[in-house]
């Protein structure tokens, strides 16, 4: 079997927090370790999903179940710690333990998102599986709706995350499953498609661009711009908010390795150089959440103004060092200094970031619970980060450690087997110890979108069970 499991992610996975008991005195066995993975992968297969795809929580019960909105039992979530995420879950347990009952389970949740990939290429945030509402989507799988909605998101790493975990699943497979190779392709070719001339993507579409109506220009400062929100859509602008750009250049560069298509390689590139060309001029040397086809940053949403943004310009050179690692060209690198000193000499008082610096005055930008623009941070809404750490440290230690490279060592080498370790035996027991009968981790909490009077008090957590089958499958892979 081609596919490798990235064992440092695994191994990171395994060392977030596990819902369980601390780690009991009595030592775990290999056998132990291998018969809780498959009694977790069965409930998660055979009663948590019928239809093969997966949500983000589900009641104790499995009555009620959510992704970012309240979800029925004919749905799965695409965004993740959804579909994907847990179908990557099931390829880690396939690659602990060579057994194939999980490359079967990865398989059919590959089979899900085929059913839920929309005509645009992409995929909407949830995937239907009821014949009798399936109509309300343009899917390409019948039974489908051809008036029905056909946007692709690249918002929240929803389509990159269906079509990267595809791609796993086709190496897995050896390329060999038709359904699974095609949808994959005929994904990428879409995304490709959806490229604007510049470089960037937008944070939706439907249909392609026309070059003529999005010109190749440099970012600059608008003559004026309202201070009012006007409702105008920002699903075609260039969009850096949510890691769009970040998450979809990943993906590109992924299937330029998977597939050996160099296209795939130059449109990660071509988005490289969309980020040059979107850093803002003096004396605001950063990024913009969103831009305009006039490359001009843009409104989104009402809380949302054009402007410099404190948060996501960090996000953009974690972005740029990656380009640099794995293209070698310095000129990814050339405007990440200029960018730390601007956001260095922006850090407030008590050394966070305004998540929003007015246009040109630098003036940190904020909105009361009523959504006015305003200069006081006194009355925020709560549900938004108006203001964010400081990570320039770091992203100045990473630029000074890659500049330092040899150019043959910028790539990370393949990751290696996890070695047996305290920490590692550690977390494999706790899980062992948070199942219950079934095969389930159960945890307190509550579903977010099912209103002050639902009931819920236990749930059941896809996040919890992809780090629990990475900490069992680290366990089983150290034991070899």
């Amino acid at each position: 079997m081609k596919h490798r499991i990235a064992w440092s992610i695994v191994l990171f996975a395994a060392c977030g927090q596990v819902c369980g008991l601390a780690a009991a005195a009595e030592p775990l066995t290999r056998g132990e370790a291998e018969a809780a993975l498959h009694k977790a992968a069965a409930f998660f297969i055979d009663e948590v999903s019928p239809h093969g795809g997966y949500v983000w929580a589900y009641s104790a019960n499995l009555d009620r179940r959510e992704g970012e909105g309240k979800a029925t039992a004919s749905m799965a979530w695409v965004q993740p710690p959804g579909t994907p995420s847990v179908g990557r879950a099931f390829l880690t347990a396939c690659e602990a333990t060579g057994d194939t009952y999980y490359l079967d389970a990865a398989r059919r949740t590959a089979y899900a998102l085929v059913q839920g990939q929309l005509r645009s290429g992409g995929w909407d945030y949830r995937i239907e599986f009821d014949p009798d509402k399936r109509g309300k989507y343009a899917y390409r799988v019948e039974p489908s709706g051809s008036e029905g909605s056909n946007v692709s998101t690249l918002d929240d790493d929803t389509t990159q995350a269906a079509l990267r975990y595809l791609m796993q699943a086709d190496r897995a497979l050896d390329f060999k499953d038709e359904a699974i190779h095609e949808a994959v392709l005929y994904g990428l070719d879409c995304l490709l498609k959806a490229q604007y001339p510049i470089g960037a993507w937008p944070q939706r579409y439907a249909s392609f661009p026309d070059p003529e109506k999005w010109p190749v220009l440099r970012a600059s400062y608008p003559d004026s711009w309202s201070r009012e929100y006007e409702g105008i859509s920002y699903a075609a602008y260039y969009t850096f908010n949510d890691n769009t750009i970040a998450d979809t250049i990943r993906t590109m560069f992924e299937a330029g390795d998977t597939y050996e298509d160099d296209r795939y390689r130059a449109a990660a590139r071509k988005a490289g150089d969309f980020i040059l060309l979107a850093q803002m001029p003096d004396p605001q040397p950063a990024w913009a959440q969103q831009y305009d086809a006039g490359m001009h940053p843009a409104w989104a949403r009402k809380f949302e103004p054009p402007a410099v943004t404190g948060g996501e310009s960090q996000g953009v050179m974690r972005v740029l060092l990656s380009l640099y690692r794995e293209t070698g060209d310095a000129k990814y690198l050339e405007p990440i200094p200029r960018a730390i000193a601007y956001l260095r000499a922006s850090q407030l008082p008590n050394g966070r970031l305004a998540r929003f610096y007015e246009l040109q005055t630098n003036t940190p930008l904020y909105f009361t619970k009523d959504y006015t623009l305003t200069y006081s941070s006194d009355d925020m809404p709560t549900h938004y980060s108006f203001i964010v750490g400081s990570n320039l440290d770091a992203i100045e230690a990473e630029y000074k450690a890659v500049q330092a490279l040899d150019p043959s060592k910028l790539k990370p080498s393949a990751p290696r087997t996890p070695k047996m370790s305290q920490d590692v035996r550690d977390r494999a027991r706790a899980a062992v110890d948070a199942m219950d009968e079934r095969g389930a981790w159960v945890q307190d909490g509550r579903l977010r979108y099912h209103g002050a009077d639902d009931p819920t008090s236990r749930v059941i957590e896809s996040a919890t069970f992809i780090r629990n089958v990475a900490a069992l499958s680290a366990f089983i892979a150290a034991a070899d």
